[in-house]
């Protein structure tokens, strides 16, 4: 008798919303860290946190020095014994405000910055040109799954 393997749990995104004005649906934030994480961390778990500009001020200044609000940070998880991946803060007003400079829409800018922030919770980052351009080609092919165009066409990075 040919045994299967046992099912997967999807991945589990815990999404909370601290910030006032409208925000994207925990449901939709769940579904595009799920798309950048594809089958990589399935069964995994990992918190999104929808801030304003003061909190992302905050944390960007207390764990990267910089005191400036920025659009969007991860915390991997130091040890993942239970599948937490980690958490990311979603700076909604700094997003806003980008996508408002950059003429794209929300959703999109959204998009993009989730998944960035799950690729840096997965060991990508973008510190040397070669690291950057393997996580914006990451990014692209994330974007294309979820519909969004290519954030880089225009030029510019949505992150720093």
């Amino acid at each position: 008798m040919i045994k299967s393997a046992p099912a997967r749990r999807p991945l589990q995104v815990d999404v909370q919303t601290r910030v006032k004005a409208w925000a994207p649906r925990a449901r939709d934030i769940a579904a595009w860290a799920g798309t950048a994480i594809g089958r990589r961390a399935a069964g995994g778990e990992l918190g999104v946190r929808v801030v304003g500009a003061a909190e992302s001020r905050r944390l960007n200044a207390r764990y990267r020095g910089k005191d400036k609000p920025t659009n969007v940070l991860s915390f991997p998880a130091a040890a993942n014994p239970e599948g937490h991946l980690g958490d990311i803060a979603l700076a909604y007003g700094v997003c806003a405000r980008e996508a408002l400079e950059q003429g794209k829409p929300l959703a999109h800018h959204l998009q993009h910055l989730v998944a960035h922030g799950v690729l840096h919770l997965l060991g990508y980052d973008h510190m040397s040109d070669d690291e950057a351009e393997t996580m914006e080609g990451l990014e692209r092919v994330v974007l294309a799954g979820l519909g969004a165009p290519d954030p880089y066409l225009a030029g510019g990075r949505d992150h720093d």
